[in-house]
């Protein structure tokens, strides 16, 4: 269905957004029933057994009315022939019984693996998303459709399959009726026709409120999200009241799109119902006058029972398009976070890393995370091969970009970033990240064992590199001393740790990799002095033989550097040794002051 254009104010065009909305959503209906393929022999057993299902609940009222018509009496005035109706009725009841149990249950089965597939491939896509992604989004909002969204889908292949079964079921009673009786069909069927204008009138209008709704509960994931991640600074300022009113307006939010998409979902149900109601006076008022009730009588019972089964799928149909809009609403969501295209990708034909010998260059690097705030300006240096140049600068200069630039957690706006001459957009990413380690200012442990956390993906690395590992940087002593040493299972973000023996690990991990360049992003601002002092001396380990980047605010701790650059709004201003740059009184004379200052008092 192609989106209509219309014209807008101003000369300009727009697009119809519903009909927009309408092809999206069957592009999103295609999409879902494609994770249903590799299990189509499942969704066609369910299909089959949906089919005998209707089929019996179709036989049911037929099999009455043959019993109560007085067809199974034989001319001596017998009932030789009610134990096979009764028998029949029987096996139609067994048959629909059976069909039910195995088409549930195969729904079921196929729902969960489909359920499985979709949020593994939400998980690898997130993985490989750019940083660039989640600067502009809430870790909260996109956990709510990995999570939320996906389990919503749960309902989607089976309210499919279900609305299909409910359709045959109508279509089948609507043939045994007017099979029986032409009249009292047409009667019944126009009631049925009277809720075809109202559910497309409905349907146009429910998207929306419902799209809301599970917007507005993403919202409250992201503050949930946020603020339990934040708890230690929320009770250090006393903040729980107003994260509290916080949390209360984005799910009263959150409350009045549910509410508003409850009623869409529901709203036609007590319609359906008294359209049956209506249904079974009218055939009752009919056929009574209609048909002799001492010669028919199965007739007219047969067709109320039809009447009640014909509304019984109709119903359903209304609760399960509801449901089938808020999955497609989930599903579009989902599809969505999927269609997003990394901005950092690898490269057609890229090429491993062969070991390098440690030499970066930057060469007019320009770089912005939008195009009215420049991060870096034509930024040009070289690194030797087993430098240690220190990056030192006010906060906002850049040095966080410039060492990020190198690892290509994001590519540069212009100019070019190489090692050993190699473009690191024409790298593999594994085989440049195996060669370049990096110890964040706050450093991340995950809830695994000490000794997992220091090889994290490096499962090659044996028990004894990872304890060399920790005994260079000073860390052994202290997980020697924990409860099941380097076994012991770390909890969420290393919480059982000090932030310096966090630290520390996050040194090992890096020594561990024997990476050829090393980068230190503020290694050691959040420890205290006598981590720091440890640190320090573990610094002469780590940089030891390799090509080291070391950002630090703390200019001590980058005096004995080979190099120190100066990043000033993202641009390079100074260059040199510790001493030759204090003496040229400039940028770093006065951060220098200012640190040494600061470390007096």
């Amino acid at each position: 269905m192609a989106a209509r254009v219309k014209q807008a104010a101003g000369g300009g065009t727009r697009l119809d957004l519903g009909e927009e909305r309408q092809t999206r959503y069957w592009r999103t209906l295609i999409r879902l029933a494609r994770y249903a393929l590799p299990y189509r022999g499942r969704v066609a057993l369910a299909i089959v057994t949906m089919f005998a299902y209707s089929g019996a609940v179709v036989a049911l009222p037929w099999t009455i009315r043959l019993a109560i018509d007085g067809q199974v009496m034989s001319d001596e005035g017998t009932f030789d022939g009610l134990a096979a109706v009764v028998g029949l009725f029987g096996l139609v009841a067994v048959v629909r019984f059976a069909m039910g149990v195995v088409h549930t249950r195969t729904m079921v089965k196929v729902g969960q693996w489909v359920l499985f597939d979709i949020r593994t491939r939400l998980f690898e896509h997130a993985q490989g998303l750019s940083m660039s992604f989640y600067d502009r989004n809430q870790v909260g909002r996109i956990m709510s459709r990995v999570q939320n969204d996906v389990q919503q889908l749960e309902e989607s292949l089976s309210v499919l399959v279900l609305s299909l079964a409910s359709f045959v079921s109508v279509v089948g009673i609507a043939g045994a009726m007017l099979a029986m009786d032409v009249l009292l069909a047409a009667v019944t069927l126009a009631l049925v026709a009277v809720l075809i204008p109202s559910l497309l009138f409905w349907r146009r209008f429910a998207q929306q409120p419902i799209r809301r709704a599970r917007e507005t509960i993403a919202g409250v994931n992201s503050s949930v999200q946020e603020n339990i991640a934040g708890i230690r600074v929320v009770q250090s300022l006393n903040r729980q009241q107003q994260n509290i009113r916080g949390f209360q307006s984005v799910n009263r939010e959150n409350l009045d799109a549910s509410l508003k998409s409850a009623r869409y979902r529901y709203g036609l149900w007590p319609s359906v119902e008294l359209l049956r109601v209506l249904a079974i006076a009218l055939i009752v008022l009919v056929g009574g006058r209609m048909i002799g009730v001492s010669q028919e009588v199965g007739l007219l019972v047969a067709f109320a029972l039809y009447a009640e089964r014909l509304f019984e799928p109709i119903r359903d149909l209304t609760g399960d398009f509801g449901h089938l809009t808020g999955s497609l609403v989930a599903a579009d969501r989902v599809f969505e976070l999927l269609d997003v295209r990394p901005e950092v990708a690898s490269a057609p034909g890229a090429v491993a890393l062969p070991p390098a010998a440690g030499g970066v260059r930057y060469e007019n690097v320009s770089f912005h995370y939008d195009t009215e705030s420049p991060v870096l300006r034509e930024v040009s240096l070289d690194v030797e091969p087993g430098e240690t140049v220190a990056l030192v600068g006010p906060t906002g200069a850049g040095k966080t970009t410039f060492v990020s630039l190198l690892m290509r957690l994001y590519d540069v706006t212009e100019g070019r970033v190489s090692i050993d001459g190699y473009d690191v957009r024409d790298l593999r990413p594994e085989s440049l990240s195996r060669q370049i380690g990096m110890v964040p200012q706050e450093p991340f442990l995950f809830s695994a064992t000490v000794s997992e956390n220091i090889r994290y993906n490096r499962t090659d690395l044996t028990d004894s590199v990872v304890v060399d590992a920790a005994k260079a940087v000073g860390a052994h002593e202290f997980i020697v001393r924990m409860k099941d040493g380097y076994d012991t299972e770390l909890d969420e973000r290393g919480g059982n740790l000090s932030v310096g023996q966090r630290q520390l690990i996050s040194f090992a991990r890096a020594l561990a990799r024997a990476p050829r360049v090393l980068i230190l992003d503020e290694a050691t601002a959040n420890v205290d002095t006598e981590t720091e002092l440890r640190i320090q001396q573990a610094l002469g380990e780590l940089l030891r033989d390799r090509t080291s980047i070391v950002i630090a605010h703390r200019l001590s701790t980058v005096r004995n550097a080979d190099r120190i650059v100066v990043l000033e709004e993202g641009r390079i201003v100074e260059q040199g040794a510790h001493d030759e740059l204090l003496a040229k009184r400039g940028l770093y004379h006065r951060l220098h002051a200012q640190s040494t200052y600061t470390a007096s008092l």
